[in-house]
């Protein structure tokens, strides 16, 4: 291959994760509606039917579909599992995204405001087992309690020893990931939904 072979493509080629392709892409909506005379985040309790983590907390969100962008499938899976129509939406801005620790996930981040009541939330009952919002001044004034979970590396039978540096001796890194917990009123918000929610209040300080 010649040199100005891969100077071209060099030239046209946008940076991103290495590995993006084989990542499995969800996009998230962290709702903020008006209640009470001030905003408030909205959250869901995840159906105690699902297969995946039922009765936890999280926002709306969910795999983004291959003809649809980030942004649209976050409008659109807090759509189906609001119950809400478009009217019912006030500005979306693009948040941060992340890459999961567990699994192959990427994960796009928006704020969205709601101009509807939670009163008008018809919640898909298939999904959702329920709704609730938290002020948003809660989470301005409230650290999330941290702990931590360690992982450790454990190579498979079979793994080539014989081909690296140092073999069966060879000396692999530990992690230490965070865990954020909120409490509110009887409610435990962490994982995912904590970090992103962390992040975001940090933002807005």
């Amino acid at each position: 291959m010649e040199r100005k072979t891969i100077t071209h493509t060099l030239k046209n080629h946008t940076p991103s994760v290495i590995g993006q392709k084989e990542l499995n892409h969800f996009s998230i909506l962290v709702p903020l509606i008006e209640k009470d005379g001030e905003l408030h985040l909205l959250f869901e309790v995840r159906s105690l039917e699902m297969r995946r983590q039922p009765g936890e907390i999280c926002f709306p969100g969910g795999k983004v579909d291959r003809r649809e962008s980030p942004q649209e499938a976050a409008v659109r899976e807090a759509k189906e599992e609001l119950g809400i129509e478009d009217g019912d939406f006030g500005e979306v801005y693009p948040f941060d995204y992340m890459l999961s620790p567990f699994g192959r996930m990427m994960v796009d981040t928006y704020v969205g405001f709601l101009d509807c009541t939670e009163e008008s939330i018809q919640s898909n009952p298939a999904e959702v087992e329920e709704v609730f919002t938290v002020p948003l001044s809660f989470f301005k004034r409230t650290k999330p309690k941290v702990h931590y979970v360690n992982f450790e590396v454990k190579p498979e039978d079979g793994f080539p020893f014989d081909l690296i540096a140092n073999g069966e001796d060879y000396e692999w890194q530990t992690r230490k990931m965070e865990e954020y917990f909120y409490q509110y009123e009887g409610r435990v918000i962490w994982g995912l939904t904590a970090r992103i929610l962390a992040a975001f209040v940090d933002s807005i300080e």
